[in-house]
Parts: C-alpha cells; sequence; structure tokens
C-alpha cells in the first residue's frame, strides 16, 4: 500500500526488510536479553526456556514496543529489557495455552509439554513469568509495572473465560471480548510501554494503545481464518486446531447465524465431539465459504486494521510512522 503525502521528503511506501533494518540491532539485543534471562539455576527451566525460544516466532510483540517507543526517539536500555519481558510474558501464556488444550505440536515442533510433561511446564511457565516482572522492575517505574499486571491479569481471565466457553456457540461480542483478552491486550500493552518509556502524553499513549488493540484484533482474526484453511506444514500444528478443541472462532460464529439446521448440526457435532469423525473438514469448510463466512472475517479484519491505522494519523510522518502504517496490512496480508 502506498501512503502518498506530497509533503514528505521520506519514501512513500515501506517494505518489511526496511523495518527490519530498522529493529534488527534492538531486536538482535532483545533476543540476547532473552536468553539470558530465561537461564536459571534449575536445569528443567532452562531447558524449557532455551527450547521455546528457539521455536522462533515472528517476534512481533517486541517490534511494536520498539517501533512506539522510537516513535519518542526514545534512545535507552528501557525497551530492550521490556521487549524482552513481553516476549517473555508471551512465551509463558503459549506453554500454558499448550498444556490446557494438550496441544502436540508448537510451530511445527512437539509442543514442550509432550517433552518435559505437564508438570514441569506448569511450574516453568509460572518461573517464566515472576523472572518477567523481576526484569520490569529494573525499570523502576510504577506505571509499566502496573500495565503489565494489568495485562496478565487480562490473560488469565480471557484463558478462564475461554474454557467455560468451549463447546458452547458463544456470540460474537463474547468471542471479541475473549481474543481481546488473550491477544489484543498484549498488542495494545507494548505499544503503551514503549509511549511511557517515550514519555508520551495521556492522549498519545491511548491513541497507540488503540491501534495496538485493533491490530492486536486483526491479527487474531486473521489467525482463526488460517487455522480454518492453511495446511499443516504453514501452520506447524494441525489444521482446525480451534474446531477440535472446542473453541468457536468468527468465520463459525457467521455460519452459525446463516446456515440451515442441519449444517449446524454438523458444526456443533464437531464442537461437541472435538473432533472430525462424523463430519469432515472439508464439509465444514464447504458451510463457511456457501455463506462467505471467511470472507466477513477477512473483512472485519480489514475494518480493525483501517481503525488501527488511523489511531496514529495525528503523529509526525516519519519513518517509524510508516513502519506502523504498513503493519496492519501485513497482519491482514500474511498467510502463515
Amino acid at each position: 500500500m502506498q501512503w502518498n503525502d506530497t509533503n514528505l521528503s521520506i519514501p512513500v511506501a515501506i517494505s518489511g526488510k526496511e523495518i527490519f533494518d530498522l529493529l534488527r540491532d534492538d531486536l538482535a539485543a532483545i533476543e540476547s536479553e532473552f536468553g539470558q534471562d530465561t537461564v536459571s539455576g534449575v536445569e528443567a527451566i532452562t531447558e524449557i526456556g532455551e527450547y521455546l525460544r528457539g521455536g522462533g516466532g515472528k517476534r512481533i510483540r517486541p517490534a511494536l514496543l520498539l517501533l512506539s517507543s522510537k516513535l519518542f526517539d526514545y534512545r535507552g536500555r528501557g525497551a530492550v529489557r521490556l521487549g524482552a519481558v513481553v516476549e517473555i510474558i508471551h512465551t509463558a501464556t503459549l506453554v500454558h495455552d499448550d498444556i490446557i488444550d494438550e496441544a502436540q505440536t508448537r510451530r511445527g515442533r512437539p509442543a514442550a509439554n509432550t517433552q518435559w510433561g505437564n508438570s514441569k511446564c506448569v511450574l516453568a511457565g509460572d518461573w517464566l513469568y515472576m523472572q518477567a516482572f523481576k526484569i520490569a522492575v529494573l525499570e523502576r517505574n510504577f506505571r509499566i509495572l502496573d500495565t503489565l499486571i494489568e495485562l496478565t491479569q487480562q490473560m488469565v481471565e480471557g484463558e478462564l473465560l475461554q474454557m467455560e466457553k468451549l463447546g458452547k456457540l458463544i456470540s460474537l461480542s463474547d468471542h471479541f471480548d475473549l481474543i481481546y483478552r488473550k491477544t489484543a491486550c498484549l498488542f495494545s500493552v507494548c505499544m503503551r510501554l514503549g509511549a511511557i518509556l517515550g514519555g508520551a502524553t495521556q492522549q498519545q499513549e491511548a491513541s497507540l494503545g488503540q491501534y495496538g488493540r485493533d491490530l492486536g484484533m486483526a491479527f487474531q482474526i486473521v489467525d482463526d481464518v488460517l487455522d480454518l484453511t492453511a495446511s499443516e506444514s504453514v501452520l506447524g500444528k494441525p489444521v482446525a486446531s480451534d474446531l477440535r478443541e472446542g473453541k468457536v472462532t468468527m468465520a463459525v460464529i457467521h455460519a452459525l447465524e446463516h446456515c440451515t439446521p442441519a449444517e449446524r448440526q454438523a458444526i456443533e457435532t464437531v464442537l461437541r465431539e472435538r473432533a472430525f469423525d462424523g463430519v469432515t473438514h472439508s464439509e465444514i469448510l464447504d458451510i463457511l465459504s456457501r455463506y462467505g463466512s471467511l470472507e466477513a472475517a477477512h473483512a472485519r479484519a480489514a475494518q480493525y486494521a483501517e481503525s488501527a491505522r488511523k489511531a496514529i494519523c495525528s503523529f509526525p510522518d516519519t519513518e517509524i510512522k510508516r513502519a506502523l502504517l504498513w503493519a496492519p496490512e501485513f497482519v491482514v496480508a500474511r498467510e502463515k
């Protein structure tokens, strides 16, 4: 997408490679910090931490925190430190999620719980949470700690709410509340942390928080569509994992609002049995395609992406702002 403005001396477009070049050194520093911060005197924790870090990931969350802080020309050590903190928190949630979901794979590798067992992984996840806060305390900033505490409470509440709703046909508003708590809240907090480090005004922090929230909503909606449509080799986990786990996502909710009683029963069967035994994955995809449900989900993701862009329109035009304007487009268009 082109962002035309004849008054700007910087290029009218920015690519993913250019953004990576902007952040390369800081992301490398975060990766190093992450590695150092997940070393424990207890061997199992260090092994699990290293295994999880080695699983890769897009590092979108720390990248957002870096971009947010750079909007204010922040140059301190805190952005790298807090970038590692948000990635450690994200990793802890993945460990716990895989245990709860009884996942076998994560990012194309065996899930940590299949290697070390649930008990050790629960405790390793707990340790990672505490380690994240221990590092965050080094900033000596109560607003940062308050923001992180609120975040972790929201995420735990989201996991509990999701467990209560497994196998049930939930409303779209309930679904959006869940994905805010489980995904978008962390995106929002990453943007807000960068703003706090950079000395942003209350209004600037709120605008960046809104950007992060809307970007996170778009990200998760697209993720949920890919869960239904992408191949296992691309996903790094079984296709349609959400339905197998009894989770209803936006495309499925849309189809349920439009389909016949027989089609509704087919979807309910998969949710109830947590398997594609009597009903196949392709049959579910046919139902979703018949009612334009996948397109409807993509359209909603695009709306959130546009809302994210609008949230930062008042910031001065810089290379960093262009990177933030590009991110929603990348999130909606991605295929993995």
